[in-house]
């Protein structure tokens, strides 16, 4: 009887011991995801191959890849179809793009993107802010950067100082690329637009949000909110922010620029003032 209980125990510890043995095994050879999480110098990023860093390019607010040219060997795209996923990121956050060279690449949240070719190793960040235009691709921006030629619903052309003129601007986008907007009649921290009833917020809708994630480009410290009649609006440099409902939440659109004349509903950027006091 001793004897078969010796042998049942320790045929326990063998099946364990297999099943240990097998369970490592399988853990050795899961492959890694295709994209995840990784932690850097400037926060959390999206990383890729061999935990390097993605990055967002400010003129693909639009949603189309403009990193073209020498700026592409510099850049590298990065492209997985169905790529596997790490870090608890969503597959409807991702979709491929197909550039206009004919090549596809893999967008997030509708930003193409790209690795730096002098980043050599997890973590390195050196692409930050480079020519004030990548930023890590971090998954929970509040606000981005684009760039891009202001178009007015006049289909006239404006530069950022509000007068007619071409050239790329710099201002600031939701993380979807839609461009948010100050309007010249608020001051400090108070909207002086919306209604009480809201009538006009499809017209410019507010931006409704909390201070979060910022790409290293800006300053925290500019952000703030405002109660709008119950909600939430973020302001810049104390400037309340808004959409332009004509934009239609369409990436890269400035429509909003010529409405009803320039200078009333400008886009906002470092170079912006800040808003005067009530």
């Amino acid at each position: 009887m001793y004897s078969f209980i010796k042998s049942a125990r320790l045929m326990v510890v063998v099946t364990a011991l297999t099943v240990l043995i097998v369970s490592c095994r399988q853990s050795d050879t899961t492959p890694a995801p295709d994209l995840a999480i990784g932690s850097t110098s400037l926060g959390n990023v999206l990383t890729a191959e061999s935990g390097r860093t993605l990055y967002f390019f400010a003129p693909d607010a639009n949603g189309n890849a403009n990193c073209t040219g020498t700026c592409r060997e510099t850049w590298p795209i990065f492209y997985q179809e169905t790529p596997m996923l790490g870090g608890n990121l969503k597959a409807a956050d991702f979709t491929t793009i197909t550039r206009a060279d004919g090549d596809k690449q893999t967008a997030y949240k509708g930003w193409p993107l790209y690795y730096y070719k002098n980043d050599t190793k997890a973590g390195d960040v050196a692409g930050e802010n480079i020519g004030n235009v990548w930023y890590v691709a971090k998954p929970n921006y509040t606000v981005l950067i684009g760039s891009g030629q202001l178009v007015g619903q006049d289909g006239k052309n404006y530069t950022s100082d509000t007068k007619e003129g071409t050239g790329n601007s710099l201002f600031l986008t939701d993380s979807l690329g839609t461009t948010l907007y100050a309007f010249a009649n608020d001051k400090k921290n108070k909207n002086n637009y919306t209604k009480a009833d809201l009538s006009n917020n499809p017209v410019w809708p507010l931006f409704e949000s909390s201070v979060g994630e910022i790409p290293s480009a800006l300053s925290k410290a500019d952000f703030s909110t405002t109660s709008v009649f119950g909600r939430t609006q973020l302001t810049y440099k104390g400037w309340p922010l808004y959409y332009f409902g004509n934009d239609q939440f369409k990436r890269g659109s400035t429509k909003g620029v010529s409405v009803p004349r320039p200078g009333v509903w400008p886009v906002v950027y470092k170079t912006t003032a800040d808003a005067p006091a009530n």
